[in-house]
């Protein structure tokens, strides 16, 4: 992939967002130069996460900014055009890398045409986006309804019994990192954070 030109005026912005400590988002946005990123480790399910709403407040008229797919910016088609509105009127561009889609302000020369087929593509594939993690749930509910019918389906077991959690508690206390601990017990980073919080 060629990295985009430099803007001439404005910051050069990233967000990025992943679901869970374990997943990797240093390639979200790989190749792409900048001079800030925000980067929230939450589900998209909504806006309130705390670097959205820190880079929706940082941005400013002449910013330009990346974001990997719309569904890392939402989940949400309403969310989705709600925010990428908000940012265009402030003078900001959007640029979502994976869809090759850029939003931005509408200039006098723009043809008003240009703007509402931008926005009309921005709807259409956030709401395939949407429908289709839909219809990803409503199979999975019903593959359960079916597996509980056979008496097959017992739901999730836990990973570790309890000594194991004592053993994970008291290696966390002692200062072993969490990739250590994980590796050691043979599940991953995200249950050790699971486990410590419970």
């Amino acid at each position: 992939m060629t990295p985009p030109k430099k803007t001439t005026t404005g910051q050069r912005i990233g967000y990025v967002r992943v679901s869970s400590a374990d997943q990797n988002d240093a390639r979200q946005l790989e190749g792409v130069e900048l001079e800030k990123i925000f980067t929230d480790k939450a589900s998209g399910k909504d806006t309130n996460r705390p670097q959205l709403q820190a880079m929706l407040g940082h941005v400013r008229d002449g910013d330009h900014l990346y974001v990997h797919s719309m569904d890392r910016l939402s989940r949400s088609l309403v969310d989705l055009q709600h925010v990428v509105e908000s940012l265009t009127r402030k003078g900001v561009t959007v640029q979502f890398m994976k869809e090759k889609l850029t939003f931005q302000k509408p200039s006098s020369e723009d043809k008003s045409h240009e703007a509402m087929y931008s926005m009309l593509m921005l709807q259409l594939l956030g709401a395939v986006g949407q429908f289709e993690r839909a219809l990803i749930k409503e199979r999975q509910r019903e593959g359960i309804a079916i597996a509980k019918t056979k008496g097959v389906y017992k739901g999730r077991k836990p990973s570790l019994d309890a000594q194991a959690i004592v053993t994970l508690k008291e290696m966390a206390t002692s200062g072993v990192a969490k990739v250590d601990i994980a590796q050691a017990l043979g599940i991953s980073r995200a249950s050790v954070y699971e486990y410590l919080k419970a």
